[in-house]
């Protein structure tokens, strides 16, 4: 075997940046540098990425961005091409990673006990459902006394995980985490068996969530940030959202004709953004513009326009760069960025700057490993947002369970093990055991800092969408000063949480209600009276038949009612008879007299609810 060669990003430096870096040599035209590439032993040129011909030069950024040469090259010809032509910028063009939290909680810090000596021992499970029947494409892990193995379920609901330097006592751990359709398994020290399968049983999330998916269901994340007390017609049109990560499955039930256009940059086929293989992307879309079509689940932004920019599988920091490029010329106005990279990027970070610069709002996931913030959420140009889970939303024998961590709310809020953390997290939201899409007609819970990403990308639309700062002038400036803007806005209407450590929730989780109030009425905030009527109407609807009523995804969670991406409210199938009062009027009437008594109402404007 010979050590493979790594993949490098080569730019020329514009004449002002030679200058200001005292370099005296001449500067390179593209043409002459690709020719020099092709030219050389050893070097491979796999692409040119063109600069994007809405670069937004302004006076806080006066140099372009500049075309990137992306070529394979070994470590110690980058150098001598570095000594060798000083007008060069050259840098690692890195493999990007998932923000999924996917892996088991057991994670060692020590890599040397990895392999632990010993003889092998083989664990055969039998994964099935409750009703005996077998769950295929199931990821099971193992965790002994060294790393977790694992293995995959074959058609008949069966795997065997071999590790090594392991006994059936030294063994910590069994996930079982299915594709879809069921909820995750742990079991703290287990007692396996080497002589017969190992029987792990996974419950339906219908179980846990009546009717569904037949019922269409809020996720707690939306209650917890009050995006279903929100009027049904704040959906987000006319909104330009992309979603960069594994494409989106268009052929979903839920996600059938939300997604608008998309570009793929791995196959780079005409539609290859539509079909996901990795499914990261999907869960995604399903959080941000899932159907409302009376099943399944339902997204923030419903009518937002969606494009899916497919990078995964084998993202590098180059396809992001493009798919960066794609939002500016799309004029896209919030990018969802579930993913991360090892190290800094100044190509990457220039493009961001520059996506900005053409109001285009990025929406970072923090990242998944459980440590410091992840390239490129610890830029400052970026909304950075770390995950939050609550206790209640998950039965307890379960993979998110695990990921509980350190002091919790009144409410049950905690920040999960998984989420990275430090003081560029702007907010907190919604990561754990979130019910999303699967591809390719399933649901299933996930988490991950990608789907806290998601939520804050649904809200920044409803925001761009509604609010008044967004619909007059700044709004149809597209530019940094709106970006920031959008930001501050989303940061100020937080609620802040205490958990210990700042740096874990930023500002704190936010809420739909404070960001929006003023489109509602005409008024900064809606008081707490206004929501405990909007509550007491909820239970009317739900009463009248108006309203399916609120899952709850466990015993001991707190129910929050569900007025989200409902459809306008009607008298329901027909008409109600002449002299009748029809279902949901009396509701209605009740709760515009209850606001005027309290004075939150008064005569002559338009009710918020109307």
């Amino acid at each position: 075997m010979e050590q493979r060669p790594r993949r490098y990003m080569v730019a020329v430096l514009p004449p002002q940046q030679l200058a200001a870096a005292g370099i005296a040599a001449q500067p390179l035209d593209m043409a002459t540098l690709e020719k020099l590439l092709e030219g050389e032993p050893g070097v491979c040129v796999h692409r040119r990425v063109p600069a994007s011909p809405r670069d937004s030069t302004t006076a806080a950024r006066r140099m372009p961005f500049p075309d990137i040469i992306v070529a394979e090259m070994t470590y110690e010809q980058a150098g001598a091409l570095r000594r060798q032509l000083p007008q060069l910028h050259l840098e690692r063009d890195r493999l990007l990673t998932y923000s999924g939290a996917d892996r088991p909680a057991d994670r060692l810090s020590d890599p040397a006990l990895v392999m632990p000596a010993g003889e092998e021992i083989d664990f055969t499970f039998l994964v099935q459902d409750t009703d005996g029947r077998p769950v295929p494409n199931a990821a099971v892990f193992v965790t002994g006394s060294g790393w977790p193995a694992h293995a995959v379920t074959g058609a008949e609901g069966r795997a065997t995980v071999t590790l090594v330097g392991e006994t059936p006592e030294t063994i910590r751990s069994v996930v079982v985490r299915p594709q879809d359709g069921q909820w995750t398994a742990r079991l703290e020290r287990p007692a396996l068996s080497v002589a017969h399968d190992n029987l792990v049983t996974l419950h339906s999330l219908s179980e846990t969530f009546p009717g569904f998916p037949d019922q269409q269901t809020f996720g707690w994340g939306q209650q917890a940030m009050h995006l279903h007390r929100l009027p049904p017609t704040f959906r987000g049109g006319g909104v330009k959202v992309a979603i960069i990560d594994s494409g989106a499955a268009a052929d979903h039930p839920d996600l059938r004709g939300e997604l608008n256009d998309g570009v793929d940059l791995v196959d780079r086929r005409e539609r290859g953004w539509t079909v996901d293989t990795v499914h990261r992307g999907s869960y995604s879309a399903g959080v941000i513009t899932a159907a409302d079509n009376g099943c399944g689940v339902v997204g923030i932004a419903v009518e937002s326009l969606v494009h899916a920019c497919k990078i995964f599988p084998n993202g590098r920091y180059s396809d992001l760069i493009e798919a960066l490029d794609h939002c500016i010329e799309a004029e896209i106005d919030v990018v969802a960025l579930g993913l991360g990279g090892s190290r800094p990027s100044p190509l990457v970070a220039a493009k961001i700057d520059q996506a900005r610069h053409a109001g285009v709002a990025c929406v970072v996931g923090a990242g998944d490993d459980g440590g410091p913030v992840a390239f490129p959420g610890n830029l400052p140009t970026v909304l950075t947002v770390a995950a939050l889970g609550r206790t209640g939303t998950f039965p307890p024998d379960t993979s998110h369970a695990a990921e509980v961590f350190g002091p919790q709310t009144g409410e049950g809020y905690f920040s999960p093990r998984f989420t990275c953390h430090g003081s560029e997290v702007d907010v907190c939201a919604p990561g754990v055991a979130v019910l999303t899409v699967a591809p390719p007609d399933d649901y299933t819970v996930r988490d991950g800092t990608s789907l806290a990403a998601a939520h804050v990308t649904g809200l920044a639309a409803l925001a761009l969408a509604h609010h008044g700062d967004f619909r007059n002038g700044l709004g149809r400036q597209r530019g940094a000063a709106r970006v920031d803007h959008l930001f501050q806005l989303i940061k100020s209407t937080c609620t802040p949480l205490d958990l210990g450590d700042p740096h874990r929730t930023g500002a704190g989780l936010p809420d739909a209600l404070r960001l929006l109030g003023p489109a509602l009425a005409g008024i900064p905030e809606l008081p707490s009276e206004v929501l405990n009527l909007l509550d007491r109407l909820t239970a009317e609807m739900i009463q009248a038949g108006l309203l399916p009523s609120a899952p709850t995804p466990a015993p001991e969670a707190a129910t929050a009612p569900v007025l989200a991406a409902m459809p306008p409210i009607a008298p329901g199938p027909g008409p109600a008879a002449p002299g009748q009062t029809a279902p949901g009027q009396t509701a209605l009437a009740w709760l515009a007299e209850e606001m005027r008594i309290a004075g939150l109402l008064v005569e002559g404007p338009p009710d918020p609810l109307e």
